[in-house]
């Protein structure tokens, strides 16, 4: 008799999770119990799941809602049903327009109403009237007790007793943004929408069975149908699943024979047998898809990486889904799929981030909208801003919020208020807030989605389903990752301003050239790859260096053992060690040497575990896939678990293996599988770095100019410029001639570009940039002022920093004619004169710019001087400073050096005090690194951006040199004279 029941995916109304829900339900003896989320589908297979395992047979239904007018709620009587239910939940989204006051028709569902929006007489046949057990007596004096055939039981579950009431009030006001004191009853649930046991709830419809009778045959009408499993996604690319087989086979061979040539028959015989696992396994489709996808961005003259686990196939390769060889490094194709996996696999297909949306634009114009869409994520409340929200919410001041988050044990003895907050901050830990967007994934159905979820439009324009991948994955669903990353955007830039600035044509798709490219390789083994995708940051710089890296499967490894969990593993330090000592271990076993030769014996990828498991103790590649996944926590251990640790450890013991060995063996083969890194995700990110440092090797200048225009590098804007200047370039200052939006190159001259200028407005460069298309360069100030209309705080930007230098006056003159040419309170109206007319001339003292001023100009509206800020030292006298190149001569002494901040991490020892790795450019212009110790980081810590006076010990471990820090302290620049 539960048709209203809610769970927390009721956002910012419900209080329980669907497990609380249905095992509440479970131990009540509750034999049926319809979900109706308000606005809202996520967990609807959760909840059958759940319900189901229990014995309760479950209903399916949506809660209408706008803002805080509860419309009506409906129940699916079938499949068709809950299609209608999500229909009109996506097109109230959809159309941006509110829910009508009645439901329109939804033949296949039950419509129950909380009260009259209409006379009971104009109630459709499947409309009714939802009676609450407060309500029950009224109709003994009311007209419907003359309708009672139109009437339900409605107890709608919202929270379980009182202090759920006060959660859910506590949501309500985060909802509504206001305080707790404010709510209206209007805004919250009514108190009695807590979970009433079933004798309880019976009582109060005594005396009316008919409500009783008609709420059993509502239920009794209600069959949940969904459909979990592989065939909700597309089934066919061509039509039918035989066309798609001959297609794909099409495709491979012809993508072999390119790849390997006419007669490498191994490939072929690879090949061959995966295309036997995809036709079985029903996936010819979803590789056809992802084909299709890529082979539209190719026409486009899109770049695209596919990657993670689907680089492990040698058909992904065939049809340019990849560019990982997996017979080049040993990939196993079992790793992506395998009859053992019961989870769908997924391609990873990268695109640069300003290409992506047209990407997924064409896989929704091409698959339709009512069958693609993107995946959720459910965004959740968190710690501390929990803490914030109900601080807010109970209108504790500021500071009184800030001591709470900063330290919520004090702040609970003192305040009963914090005290209220911090425990009901605990319950609401995990639950969702809100629905997000997952970074790329994308799923592509059969049938329409309204037969699992109603679907969200985000504002991107891309709708989203309810669920995440989680629960697509229960469903059945295998998704496309159509992600968007920086590195694209960097190689595709750069390609292209190597054709504008020296007419080259740049085929950066020679992999194989350039993987053996001798300068290539010197970059890499240099360990300056500062803006190359993956490999820049200060740590990779170190590791580059200390394993001498300069072949592709070197890079691959180092990929791998760069992560966290190999290095907070004590791997990373042990590869190292057996790379200049490969004398000094021995290998557990031959087949570790065999096997793991190229990697001295460590399990750096995924695919290793895999390896020994099957080799060592004999399991089949798909059993090590499954022993893999379960030992990684990404599948429940249980029967098979235990099935394939009996296996190994019998096989082990046929073998002849020692139980000591095998033992070990499994320690190890355990505790690696943790934190190990998917091969062909490495392989995939090498592929990327090396494209990176081609172009950075022979085309550096062009190279930094398109990373600094994409962004999101691993460093701060203005060490790419310096990079730039290192290899040969001259940056200017943004200049109204030669400067667009982004930065641009002629030759070795970078102009800086206006989107770099702090509170520049964009329209205004554009405008400037569109003037200059018109009628070309500016002459002088009084030919700029009449062809752009600007205000005077702007045109003060423009002049401050030297975008007028041409006219050849220096900063103070210009500031003096701008008076004489500009005036900000004149209606605008472009002009574009043959000939500029004359500007009265002025007889001006002498006006002297400071040696600094320029500088200091810089610092304030870029961040940064195009100096060096060594020159802007207060003193000179630091002669007995070393530099980054002579650090390894000093190896074992103390040393004083200069350094300018680069960055910094921090980390926590073993036990938890802070120390920091430092990274920092000579006055030379080279990098090096310190190390600051918890005990010297305390005495002298970092103080901001600047140049340090740096006493240490210099330090080298596996010939790469660092010092560790013992004092220093950040030096003062020359006095700032402008005002």
């Amino acid at each position: 008799m539960y048709l209203n029941s809610h769970t927390y995916y009721s956002l910012r109304y419900g209080t329980l999770s669907p497990e609380q829900l249905v095992e509440t339900a479970a131990r009540w003896g509750v034999k049926v119990l319809a979900l109706t989320d308000v606005n809202n589908t996520s967990c609807a297979l959760e909840f059958v799941n759940r319900c189901q395992k229990v014995g309760i047979k479950p209903i399916l239904g949506v809660e209408f809602r706008e803002e805080e007018n509860f419309r009506y709620f409906g129940l699916a009587k079938n499949r068709e049903g809950w299609r209608e239910l999500n229909e009109l939940l996506t097109n109230r989204s959809f159309s941006g327009k509110p829910l009508p006051m009645n439901a329109p028709a939804l033949p296949n569902c039950w419509v129950i109403y909380p009260r009259l929006l209409k006379p009971i007489q104009e109630f459709k046949d499947n409309e009714l009237l939802g009676i609450r057990p407060e309500h029950v007596n009224r109709l003994f004096s009311h007209e419907l007790k003359n309708h009672q055939h139109k009437l339900v039981v409605l107890s709608p579950i919202t929270f379980l007793d009182e202090s759920g009431f006060e959660l859910h009030r506590m949501l309500r006001a985060i909802d509504k943004n206001t305080l707790i004191t404010k709510l209206t009853p209007r805004d919250t649930a009514k108190k009695t929408e807590y979970f009433i046991p079933p004798e309880t709830l019976r009582r109060f419809y005594k005396l009316c069975p008919t409500i009783w009778h008609n709420t059993q045959k509502v239920i009794d009408s209600c069959q949940v149908e969904v459909e979990v499993g592989l065939q909700n996604n597309r089934q066919y690319f061509t039509g039918s699943k035989e066309g798609d087989y001959v297609l794909l086979e099409k495709l491979a061979v012809r993508g072999c024979k390119r790849r390997y040539g006419e007669k490498n028959r191994d490939a072929l015989l690879r090949m061959q047998k995966e295309l036997r696992v995809i036709r079985e396994q029903d996936f010819c489709a979803y590789f056809l898809i992802a084909w299709d996808v890529v082979k539209y961005a190719h026409t486009m003259g899109y770049h695209h990486v596919g990657r993670g686990s689907g680089a492990n196939s040698i058909v992904a390769f065939c049809l340019n889904i990849t560019d990982v060889d997996p017979m080049e490094l040993g990939l196993y194709f079992e790793r992506f799929i395998n009859p053992h996996r019961t989870s769908p696999p997924d391609f990873d297909i990268d695109f640069s981030w300003d290409e992506r949306d047209d990407v997924t634009d064409y896989i929704f114009k091409r698959y339709g909208r009512e069958h693609v869409a993107l995946l959720a994520t459910y965004n959740t409340f968190k710690g501390r801003s929990i803490l914030r929200e109900l601080g807010k919410v109970y209108g504790l001041p500021k500071s009184e919020i800030d001591a709470m988050v900063a330290d919520p044990v004090e702040a609970a003895k003192a305040n009963p208020i914090a005290r209220k907050i911090i425990t009901f901050g605990r319950r609401m830990q995990g639950m969702p807030n809100y629905l997000s967007i997952h970074a790329g994934g994308v799923i592509i159905s059969e049938k329409s989605l309204h037969y699992y979820t109603a679907q969200q439009l985000m504002p991107k324009g891309f709708p989203i389903v309810h669920f995440d991948m989680y629960h697509a994955e229960d469903w059945g669903f295998h998704k496309f990752d159509v992600l968007s990353q920086r590195g694209l955007g960097h190689i595709k830039d750069a390609v292209e301003l190597i054709r504008l600035n020296q007419g080259r044509s740049v085929d950066i798709h020679d992999l194989e050239k350039i993987k053996e490219d001798f300068q290539v390789k010197a970059q890499l083994r240099s360990g300056e790859c500062m803006g190359c995708f993956y490999i820049e940051s200060p740590a990779m710089r170190g590791l580059l260096q200390k394993l001498h890296c300069d072949t592709y499967t070197d890079l691959v490894a180092v990929s791998s053992i760069i992560r966290p969990g190999v290095a907070k593993s004590g791997m990373m330090r042990e590869y190292i060690k057996r790379f200049h000592e490969p004398e000094s271990f021995e290998y557990l076993h031959p087949v570790f040497e065999e096997h793991l030769g190229e990697t001295f014996g460590v399990m750096v990828y995924q695919e290793d575990v895999m390896k020994i498991v099957h080799h060592f103790a004999g399991l089949e590649l798909d059993e090590s896939d499954v022993l893999r996944r379960i030992m990684s926590g990404k599948k429940y251990k249980g029967d098979t678990f235990e099935r394939l640790q009996k296996k190994y450890f019998t096989n082990c013991r046929n073998r002849g293996y020692s139980r000591a060995l095998a033992e070990e063996v499994w320690r190890q083969v355990e505790s690696f599988s943790g934190y190990s890194f998917c091969k062909a995700h490495s392989a995939s990110y090498a592929m990327e770095s090396f494209q990176s440092l081609y172009l950075k090797a022979y085309y550096p200048l062009e190279f930094m100019v398109a990373v600094i225009n994409n962004f999101g590098g691993f460093y701060h804007t203005e060490y790419y410029f310096h990079e730039a200047r290192m290899a040969g370039a001259n940056i200017h200052p943004p200049c109204v001639n030669h400067s667009n939006y982004l930065t641009t190159i002629y030759g070795n001259d970078i102009y800086i570009g206006f989107i770099h200028l702090h509170s520049f407005e964009r329209k205004l460069a554009m405008e400037i940039m569109h003037q200059r298309a018109l009628g070309g360069t500016f002459r002088s100030l009084k030919g700029f002022v009449d062809r752009v209309g600007i205000s005077s705080e702007q045109f003060d930007i423009l002049i401050r920093i030297g975008a007028f230098r041409f006219v050849g006056k220096n900063k103070d003159e210009l500031m003096w004619e701008k008076n004489a040419v500009f005036d900000p309170k004149a209606d605008f109206e472009s002009s574009l004169n043959l000939f500029e007319e004359g500007v009265e001339k002025f007889e001006l003292p002498a006006l002297e710019e400071g040696p600094f001023d320029q500088a200091f100009d810089e610092l304030e509206l870029l961040g940064f001087p195009l100096c060096s800020p060594f020159d802007l030292l207060l003193k000179d006298e630091y002669y007995e400073c070393i530099t980054a190149a002579s650090l390894k001569k000093f190896t074992g002494k103390i040393v004083w050096i200069l350094g300018y901040y680069v960055c910094q991490k921090k980390v926590h020892t073993s036990n938890a005090k802070l120390m920091a790795f430092g990274t920092w450019i000579d006055r030379d212009g080279h990098f090096f690194d310190t190390t600051h110790f918890p005990n010297f980081l305390k005495r002298h810590p970092f103080r901001g951006k600047g140049i340090y006076f740096i006493k240490g010990k210099v330090t080298e471990d596996f010939g790469f040199p660092s010092v560790e820090v013992i004092s220093m302290e950040r030096l003062p620049y020359v006095e700032d004279e402008r005002y």
